[in-house]
C-alpha cells in the first residue's frame, strides 16, 4: 500500500537452484530491470560461487521489480514485510538465507529479519545476513565484498609481475562494492583516476581525491559535477587507459561493442555478470586478465557464511579476525582457479566454473538419488 493509500502491485521472486552442498544462499534485489530470467541466471550463478569458495550453500536468488529510490521509507518497508511474507514457506536458517544485493540494504534485512521473527514467534537472526551489528550483523560485512575484490587483485598482480608503484585504477559503480575496493586500492598506493555512477563519471590521470569524493557522493548522492576532476560519461570512462578496470554495476557493462576499446591490463569484476560471452572471448584473445564474477566479488557471500556461522554459535568474532579468515578463504580460491587455469591451458572464468560445478556433481553423486 502507498502512502496515498493505493494499492499498487509490484512482481517479486525467490528462485533456488541447487541445495547438494547445503541450504540455499543468495540476495535480494529492488531494481526496475528484474525479472525471473535474471533471477535464475543470478541463483545459478551463486551456486558456483558458493562452490567455488568452499562455502556449504547453494544458490539462490531474489528480487522485487520496483525502483527503491522512488519509494518512501514507510512504503519501503510495507513491501519489503509483504515479500517476506510470501516466500516465507521456503526460507529459514537452515533452507534459504537471503542478503543484501543491488537496491537492497542492511535496513531491508532488519525487516526481513522481523517479519520472519514474528511469523514464528521468536527472534532468529540466522534468518538473513548483511544485518545491523545490533541483530546480529557481523563486523566487516559491509564492506566484505570491496575486500574481497581487493585481494583478488593482489593475487592477480603479483602473478602478472605487476608493480603497485605507478598502477592505476577505473571503478564503474560508486556503491557498496565498487566504493570500497577503490578506498582499499588508493590506501594500498594504486591510483583510482576515475570512477562513476548512475549520473556520470569524473577521470584524473592524476589520481582523484577519494576522501573528498566521498563526501560530495555522500552530500550530492552523485559523483556527476565533482569538482577538481574531468566529467565525462560513463561509457567513455571504461575506455581509458588503465592497469585495473572494475566494473562494479549492473550486467552487461563490458560488451562486443565497447570490449575491443578496453585498455587494461586486469578486469576485476565486481558486478554479477559484466561481460558478456562474446566480449569475454575478445579479452581474453586481447590478453587482458579477468578476474571472474564468481571468485572476484565472493567476499560478500565469504562474510555472509561467518555472520551465519556467527549467529548459530551466538559467538562473535572481532573484526579482525573476520578480515584475515576473507583474505585467507579468497586467497585459496585464487591460487585453486589460477592453477586449474595454468594446468587446463583455459582462461580463469573457466577454470573457476569446472571447479565449481565438480564440487556440486560430486555432492550429487554422493548423495544419490531419492527416492
Amino acid at each position: 500500500r502507498r502512502d496515498d493509500g493505493h494499492v499498487e502491485i509490484f512482481r517479486g521472486y525467490r528462485v533456488q537452484h541447487d541445495s547438494a552442498l547445503g541450504p540455499f544462499k543468495g540476495g535480494i534485489r529492488y531494481h526496475p530491470s528484474v525479472t525471473i530470467g535474471e533471477t535464475a541466471a543470478l541463483a545459478l550463478r551463486m551456486s558456483l560461487k558458493c562452490s567455488l569458495a568452499g562455502l556449504p550453500y547453494g544458490g539462490a536468488k531474489g528480487g522485487v521489480r520496483c525502483d527503491p529510490k522512488a519509494l518512501s521509507r514507510n512504503e519501503l518497508q510495507r513491501l519489503t514485510r509483504r515479500y517476506t511474507a510470501e516466500i516465507f514457506p521456503i526460507i529459514g536458517p537452515d533452507q534459504d538465507i537471503p542478503a543484501p544485493d543491488v537496491g537492497t540494504n542492511e535496513q531491508i534485512m532488519a525487516w526481513i529479519m522481523d517479519t520472519y521473527s514474528q511469523q514464528v514467534g521468536y527472534a532468529v537472526p540466522g534468518i538473513v545476513t548483511g544485518k545491523p551489528i545490533s541483530i546480529g550483523g557481523s563486523l566487516g560485512r559491509d564492506e566484505a565484498t570491496g575486500r574481497g575484490l581487493f585481494v583478488t587483485i593482489l593475487e592477480a598482480m603479483r602473478h602478472l609481475n605487476l608493480p603497485v608503484s605507478g598502477s592505476t585504477a577505473i571503478v564503474q559503480g560508486f556503491g557498496n562494492v565498487g566504493r570500497h575496493a577503490a578506498r582499499m586500492l588508493s590506501a594500498h598506493g594504486i591510483l583510482v583516476i576515475g570512477v562513476s555512477d548512475s549520473t556520470g563519471a569524473v577521470y584524473d590521470t592524476r589520481g582523484l581525491d577519494l576522501p573528498r569524493l566521498f563526501a560530495y557522493k555522500d552530500r550530492t548522492h552523485r559523483v556527476a559535477g565533482f569538482p577538481g576532476a574531468d566529467s565525462i560519461s560513463a561509457d567513455e570512462l571504461l575506455e581509458q587507459p588503465c592497469t585495473i578496470l572494475i566494473p562494479a554495476a549492473l550486467a552487461g557493462a563490458i560488451h562486443i561493442k565497447n570490449a575491443g576499446r578496453l585498455r587494461c591490463r586486469i578486469l576485476a569484476e565486481g558486478a554479477n555478470g559484466p561481460t558478456d560471452m562474446d566480449a569475454d572471448v575478445l579479452l581474453n584473445d586481447r590478453g587482458i586478465f579477468i578476474l571472474p564474477d564468481i571468485l572476484a566479488n565472493a567476499g560478500g557471500v565469504i562474510v555472509s557464511y561467518f555472520e551465519w556461522v556467527q549467529d548459530l554459535q551466538n559467538y562473535f568474532w572481532n573484526e579482525k579476525e573476520i578480515q584475515e579468515r576473507l583474505t585467507e578463504v579468497i586467497t585459496q580460491a585464487f591460487q585453486r582457479v589460477l592453477e586449474r587455469s595454468l594446468s587446463e591451458k583455459v582462461d580463469m572464468r573457466l577454470a573457476a566454473m569446472m571447479i565449481g560445478i565438480e564440487k556440486i556433481a560430486s555432492a550429487h553423486l554422493v548423495r544419490g538419488l531419492y527416492p
